[in-house]
This record gives structure tokens, sequence and C-alpha cells, in this order.
């Protein structure tokens, strides 16, 4: 069954990191735009960053520039999003979502939820001392 499964969530403090990863099971990620979003409690989701699975192009919401970075392991077909120095505000339940047939770009960001073809799970990330 073709599934995308979100982990490395947990409680962190501020200052502190977190890598979160994105498992692809049944389809590849070769020729597909991988993003990440973050849904905080009452808040809409909104997006942090995307990476091309065909060569590693990484592009970030301009407000998550400089603390996250997005990588991808092709072979483990696993995207990883790597958080530095957390803040309080950065609390919020990750995704990752797959497009296939996409790079990454301004048009990954513009797609309706339900129009991407893959969502993980989402894991929670707190960040409080």
């Amino acid at each position: 069954q073709a599934q995308l499964v979100n982990s490395g969530g947990g409680l962190v403090q501020p200052g502190g990191s977190l890598t979160l990863s994105c498992a692809a099971s049944g389809f590849t990620l070769d020729y597909s735009a991988i993003g990440w979003f973050r849904q905080a409690p009452g808040k809409e989701r909104e997006g942090v960053g995307c990476i091309s699975g065909s060569d590693g192009y990484t592009g970030y919401v301009e407000s998550m520039k400089g603390r996250f970075f997005i990588s991808i392991d092709n072979a483990k077909k696993t995207v990883f999003l790597q958080m530095n120095n957390l803040k309080p505000e950065d609390t919020a339940v990750y995704f990752c979502a797959v497009e296939q047939g996409l790079v990454c770009g301004d048009e990954f960001f513009r797609m309706y939820q339900e129009e991407y073809d893959y969502w993980g799970q989402g894991t929670q990330v707190t960040v409080s001392s």
C-alpha cells in the first residue's frame, strides 16, 4: 500500500534541534516534489519548504528560511526536515506531502490540500522549557 509515514517529533527545549522524517513506501520519490507543512493549534496549515526528488533542489517559505533544512535520501525513499534553534512558536503538527510529476517551487504550495497525491499522518513537535 502506497503511503507516507512521518516520524521524529517530540518535546524539545527552546534553542534545540530536531530532525523529522518522511518515509515513502509503495512508490518512488525520484520524480516528485516533497514538501513539509505544519499546523499549530487554531491556525491554518502553512508551508515550510519542499524538495525535488530528481535533483534535490530545495525551496523554503520566506519565514522559514535559515532555521529549517530539507534533504532527501532517494535510496531510502526518505525526506528529512532538520529544524534548528527551535522556538515555542514552532510548536505544531508537522506533515509531509508528495505531488508526483512536479518539482519543488511556488506551484507546490499553491495546491489545495486534497490535490496532493500523498500526505503523511503528521508528527507532533512541542517546543517548551
